[in-house]
């Protein structure tokens, strides 16, 4: 409920920039590398593979993102299109206004308070996660013991 609140505030805000705040922090992310593979948005996004995979879809639908070749088939690498440097440019400082009515609200020591908070909840999230994937690697890795029949 709350993060559906705090979702729509910042989707609000950027509405002028064609943007979303998911597809803000794709972009942003993309950005910072100039590009990037879908593990290394997944990591730093902690976002599921298919929801990615379907946000990235979309953005280069709308020609924001284009797929790069990369020497390894198996890896997609995805960098920001004129368009999507554009849109980005218009979004920051909307983002950055939604960051301050947030801060505004809250307070600054409420602010760092949650942000802490939030951190460590997606430490353990993400840990959760990782942890789970590797169990059911090692699952599907071992061999099947013969039955004792």
């Amino acid at each position: 409920m709350v993060s559906r609140a705090v979702t729509q505030l910042y989707d609000d805000i950027l509405r002028p920039s064609g943007l979303r705040v998911t597809q803000f922090s794709i972009l942003a992310t993309i950005a910072r590398s100039g590009e990037a593979n879908l593990r290394q948005l997944e990591a730093a996004l902690a976002i599921d593979q298919t929801t990615l995979t379907r946000s990235l879809s979309l953005l280069q639908r709308d020609r924001v993102i284009e797929r790069m070749p990369h020497p390894d088939g198996r890896i997609k690498a995805v960098r920001l299109t004129r368009k999507g440097r554009r849109m980005l440019d218009v979004a920051r400082p909307l983002w950055a206004q939604a960051q301050n009515k947030v801060l505004r609200e809250l307070g600054t020591t409420a602010w760092h308070d949650a942000e802490r908070r939030l951190a460590r909840l997606l430490h353990v999230a993400v840990e959760k996660r990782r942890l789970g994937r590797g169990a059911m690697r090692s699952v599907r890795r071992s061999p099947r013991r013969p039955s004792r029949n």
